[in-house]
């Protein structure tokens, strides 16, 4: 079946598969948004029980998503993870080291006669929910701004001794840079703050303690003010902004204004996705602040899925550089600037063999009885609210 596709369909196949993995991670940050608020609204050790165990139940969803999201980006795009995992190696290095925190708290928060204490824990709890999130917003930010690295394929044939690597990253930075962009910073900030929208909705839904639902309210209503100032503020900006084209006869990559704004009137599948996701987003949040719902994560993280599932098929379909590789150092529209853009990730360029996608492909046909299990262990983990009681019982506490 799948070898008798085409390179094209199966590249956008792969990154269809990417994107949707992007977005039920990001969904699945309610876990570390989760993670942040547990003493703005665990006020004493009974109720910051309550929410570390509500979380500790998922967190490993998370984890298992990300490790998944890495290899199946590393398996059918691997110019791309050799660009920035090679390149920007402080930022991915300084997100594996949250999420390495994040496994070592829940496993020994708990334990009796711990080195650190729990409230040592809990602390790297509340600093993966914050590097976490802004790190990874950040460094998808870079998917619309660009990013300072060059390409040379023609590395590998060099046998002289000297230096054959394919990427090489410009300046000492090695990715913190994309912090001096505040588009970058603010999808960040968007993100970190939709994570903590999402840990309010999840603990309303599945905590059993009335003090603890209307702090979680409270946060909801806060927490989605300033997610909304950051994502309008981010979306406004690579509407409005330039982005980076690639023209389909030549391959040449240029900028092109107002072109993410175009991708999505090009593609109304993509907008009308995105929008889905929006408007899901804000349905669980109004139903849960005003229509006294309890179901609001299932609306708003569907909703999340569909909006950055969105986001990514507008960066990677119609002609778009995805990992635009741009040197703010030089002059925009100069000779200089263009020849740099042309190590540009697309798709097409960065992407596996036929061969490696389609067997791939046939591996991937495994993904819904996966995502079957993963929502049979849900809901066979969450028969009923968690309350103190339950707690009690428990052989195993996080």
């Amino acid at each position: 079946m799948f070898e008798n596709m085409s390179i094209e369909f199966l590249q956008g196949y792969w990154w269809i598969l990417v994107s949707l993995l992007a977005a039920l991670l990001v969904f699945l940050m309610f876990v570390q948004g989760g993670q942040t608020l547990l003493y703005s609204i665990g006020k004493t050790e009974e109720q910051k029980k309550l929410l570390v165990n509500a979380l500790g139940r998922k967190w490993e969803f998370t984890f298992t998503t990300l490790v998944t999201f890495g290899g199946a980006f590393f398996a059918s795009f691997p110019l791309f993870y050799s660009t920035s995992f090679g390149g920007a190696y402080w930022v991915w290095m300084a997100i594996l080291f949250a999420f390495v925190i994040q496994a070592v708290s829940y496993e020994f928060r708990s334990k009796p006669n711990n080195l650190f204490g729990s409230k040592t824990y809990e602390v790297f709890l509340f600093l993966n929910g914050l590097l976490g999130t802004i790190l990874i917003g950040t460094a998808v930010g870079t998917f619309f701004t660009g990013s300072a690295f060059s390409v040379n394929k023609l590395n590998l044939l060099n046998l002289t001794g000297q230096s054959n690597a394919i990427s090489q990253w410009e300046g000492p930075a090695h990715g913190l840079e994309a912090v001096l962009n505040f588009t970058n910073v603010a999808l960040g900030l968007a993100v970190f703050f939709l994570s903590r929208v999402l840990g309010s909705l999840y603990f309303i839904n599945n905590i059993d303690n009335d003090e603890i639902v209307k702090r979680s309210k409270k946060q909801l209503l806060i927490n989605s003010g300033a997610f909304l100032v950051f994502f309008l503020y981010f979306l406004g900006a690579i509407l409005l902004k330039d982005g980076f084209a690639v023209d389909p006869v030549t391959k040449m990559i240029s900028l092109e204004p107002y072109k993410y704004l175009t991708n999505f009137l090009a593609m109304p599948v993509v907008l009308i996705i995105f929008l889905l996701g929006v408007v899901g987003v804000l349905a669980g949040i109004g139903l849960t602040l005003f229509k006294e719902c309890t179901k609001g994560i299932w609306l708003s993280g569907i909703g999340t899925v569909l909006a950055v599932l969105g986001l990514f098929l507008n960066v990677g379909f119609n002609n778009t550089a995805y990992y635009p590789a741009y040197n703010t150092a030089l002059a925009k529209g100069s000779p200089e600037a263009l020849q740099f853009m042309q190590s540009s990730l697309t798709i097409q360029n960065s992407s596996s063999s036929h061969y490696t996608l389609t067997a791939m492909s046939y591996v991937s046909l495994l993904i819904p009885f996966v995502l079957a299990y993963i929502w049979y262990a849900w809901k066979s983990i969450n028969n009923e609210k968690l309350s103190s009681k339950e707690l009690d019982n428990e052989h195993h506490t996080y």
